[in-house]
């Protein structure tokens, strides 16, 4: 099965899920549902990497605390991802984000991200043999 992300309604806020063929690259998938709620991930030229790392007690707490990593760099840098390479080595995570600067004529961002949050949060492996990456981030 493809990689892939996905959004779900969660009240006023919105749902985020990536599948992936591994956790990395459902990681990856949700990083890249994090912009789909902004722009269309496709819209962001690749101009600028910009490398990221984090560490967390589990699973969960890493995908909370990734995101939020991306978030932070997209508020600081003024940017938009629309790719991403991950690699996880046990609870650590290192990346990189790749983007550019926002355009508000080009991107049309729909809302801003304030951050992941800890509802409806899932990082485990799919009946199918993916893995699957949710959260639900405050808009």
């Amino acid at each position: 099965m493809k990689d892939n992300w996905e959004h779900f309604d969660h009240g006023a806020d919105i749902g985020l899920r990536g599948l992936g063929h591994s956790k990395a690259a459902a990681f990856e998938q949700a990083a890249l549902a994090l912009t789909g709620v902004i722009t269309d991930p496709a819209r962001v030229a690749a101009r600028e990497r910009v490398d990221i790392a984090c560490a967390a007690a589990d699973d969960e707490a890493l995908l909370v605390d990734w995101l939020n990593a991306v978030v932070l760099e997209m508020a600081l840098r003024h940017m938009l991802f629309g790719r991403f390479h991950v690699e996880i080595d046990g609870h650590r995570l290192r990346a990189h984000a790749i983007g550019e600067p926002v355009s508000v004529a080009r991107h049309r961002p729909a809302v801003e991200v304030k951050g992941a949050t800890f509802t409806a949060l899932r990082v485990t492996p799919t009946e199918d043999g993916r893995w699957m990456a949710q959260t639900v981030v405050d808009v």
